[in-house]
């Protein structure tokens, strides 16, 4: 009697809560609806807070489903904010009320030239949200991973070469076959393998490519590629890593018993000379390896063919957070983030990035899909076909050629298909923050390649 009274107490304030979100976002709504336009801008921003809480709140709602022990998790954030931001295309813009949550991406004409720009709601979410998002969780990563990650790299370098080249690799050959027996060119199914490893280096590079070679507007079909192909690169892994294990029967006690970290003598000394803290929480020792990570991915390195290679703010961050990690310290400023704080930052950086690219994604969609249901199939087709079959090969590879234990093996592939998210499912199936030290080995390498590889498809193909 008390758990049924429980349970509908449980379902009582859900409903509450529920009811209390929509009547925000109707307030919010109503009040841009009737403002002028300079009150109408700051109504925008509640109107795009409240969409951000109610995308998390359905999102996480979605994510805990759970179908015979296999649930999306913080996943289902980014297939709710597909959905969102393809919903919001739909509305109009003088619909009183709902009208306040229209989002609009770029208009092109024929040619590709930009006629109408994205809504400043969608830039909100794109440029903001999602960077904020992705800087939260790498630069978390890159703490969790970092008294280990040098140790690790030393001890097993070879084999986190071979899996990251051997993912890219792999990729770049399927996608290459796809040129070939398509309709269509490099510069499309370029964008369908940066979707398909969710890397915005490689889009970015395959866009510059297009741009330099053709012109400003010439980037279309890689955009349309890399939002066809980007929702299944980033559900595909995310299920990977959670339905392999399952099928395996692994038993996840003994694997994660392969991956405990041994104690590190350099930590306990740490302790003992009482460093200095700005803050208890670890923030300004994550600000500072995120701004010295921002400036690292901000340098552009010049390869051959015209190729360009910079880190950018995912490889930039990944790596200062992981140096500044390991040392634990500037001098006699303390450079740790206690383990609570580093883990909620995880999650909610997570959070943000899935949103912000969800959206982005449902919008983009829209905005860049035209009347050709053929270059659809085929560019989803393509994306189901490069998300799987890497992952695939390079776990055989990582099993029987390169004897990796299981959860190594899953943490190096979600560095080799340049995952995020998959990471942050990874780490929730295995229980450990211990996997990442693979991802954070392999992620640096496949960075490298596969905008090589994005660069080199625009510039030997076209």
């Amino acid at each position: 009697m008390e758990n049924q009274k429980k349970k509908s107490l449980k379902w009582l304030w859900i409903a509450i809560a529920i009811v209390v979100v929509a009547g925000i976002g109707v307030w919010c709504g109503y009040n841009a609806s009737i403002s002028d336009k300079g009150v109408a801008k700051v109504f925008g921003l509640s109107t795009l807070l409240t969409s951000i809480f109610v995308v998390v709140a359905l999102g996480y709602l979605l994510g805990r489903i759970t179908i015979k022990g296999v649930n999306l998790g913080t996943a289902g954030v980014f297939l709710v904010a597909i959905l969102f931001g393809y919903l919001c295309t739909l509305i109009p813009e003088d619909l009183p009320i709902l009208g306040a949550f229209h989002l609009q991406g770029e208009i092109k004409d024929e040619t590709g030239k930009v006629i109408q720009a994205a809504s400043v709601n969608v830039k909100y979410f794109k440029s903001v949200i999602q960077n904020i998002g992705l800087v939260m969780f790498v630069g978390s990563v890159g703490f969790i991973a970092g008294p280990r990650f040098f140790r690790d790299l030393a001890k097993n370098f070879k084999t986190y070469i071979v899996m990251g080249v051997s993912i890219i690799l792999i990729g770049t050959a399927v996608t290459v076959m796809f040129v070939l027996v398509s309709p269509y060119g490099s510069d499309f199914w370029s964008g369908i393998l940066s979707g398909s490893l969710t890397t915005t280096p490689g889009y970015s590079a395959a866009q510059e490519a297009m741009v330099e070679k053709f012109g400003v507007g010439a980037d279309t079909l890689v955009t349309l590629g890399h939002a066809i192909a980007y929702p299944f690169g980033v559900i595909g892994v995310v299920l990977f890593v959670q339905l392999l294990p399952r099928f395996l029967k692994a038993d996840m006690n003994y694997e994660r018993s392969l991956l405990k970290p041994e104690v590190l003598e350099a930590r306990e000394e740490k302790v003992e000379k009482k460093l200095f803290k700005c803050d208890d929480f670890g923030f300004t020792a994550l600000a500072i390896a995120v701004v010295a990570g921002l400036i690292l991915g901000g340098i552009k390195i010049p390869l051959f063919g015209g190729v360009n290679f910079s880190l950018g703010t995912t490889g930039g961050v990944l790596i200062m957070c992981l140096i500044f990690g390991h040392f634990g310290r500037i001098g006699k400023l303390s450079m740790e983030i206690p383990t609570a704080t580093v883990k909620t930052l995880k999650e909610l950086g997570l959070m943000l990035f899935l949103i912000g690219a969800g959206v982005d994604g449902g919008v983009s969609l829209v905005s860049a899909i035209g009347g050709d249901a053929g270059i659809i199939v085929w560019g989803l087709l393509g994306g189901v076909v490069i998300t799987l079959i890497p992952m695939l090969v390079g776990f055989f590879l990582g099993k029987y050629l390169l004897k990796l234990p299981l959860l190594a093996n899953l943490g190096s592939i979600t560095g080799g298909m340049t995952s995020t998210p998959a990471l942050g499912t990874l780490i929730s199936t295995a229980e450990t923050d211990d996997v990442a030290g693979a991802y954070a080995s392999t992620y640096p390498i496949a960075l490298v390649l596969i905008v090589i590889a994005c660069n080199l498809l625009i510039n030997l193909m076209m």
